[in-house]
């Protein structure tokens, strides 16, 4: 497993952007497919966007052409750059990693065995 950090949240008008940071520790992280994940109040946890080593991506169609996922395999960082932020974007974002080379359509958070602590994103109007 590898361990999570997230970074980034905060408060944000209608139309802003924020940019998260998800620091990974611990096994090889080229052979882990990211992603970030949100928990809005009294919903469900939803996946925004996955990645995987050769920075294949896939969205949210929620977000999509709002957010861009990006990792440096390197630094084992992956990125969550939101822009043009909206009040249903409001949530605790997650980032978190599997095991594996294919990013999924639609991915299941069941599916990952490693989380961050979650960071919060608030978007007011």
């Amino acid at each position: 497993q590898v361990q999570l950090v997230e970074s980034g949240g905060g408060r944000v008008q209608a139309g802003g952007s924020l940019r998260l940071s998800c620091a990974a520790s611990g096994r090889t992280f080229s052979n882990y497919v990211m992603a970030w994940f949100r928990q809005a109040p009294g919903k469900e946890r939803e996946f925004v966007a996955n990645i995987n080593w050769s920075s294949y991506t896939n969205y949210a169609d929620s977000v999509k052409g709002r957010f861009t996922i990006s990792r440096d395999n390197a630094k084992k960082t992956v990125d969550l750059q939101m822009r043009s932020l909206k009040p249903e974007d409001t949530a605790v974002y997650y980032c978190a990693a599997r095991y594996g080379s294919i990013p999924l359509r639609l991915e299941n958070g069941a599916d990952f065995g490693s989380w961050g602590q979650g960071t919060q994103v608030t978007v007011s109007s």
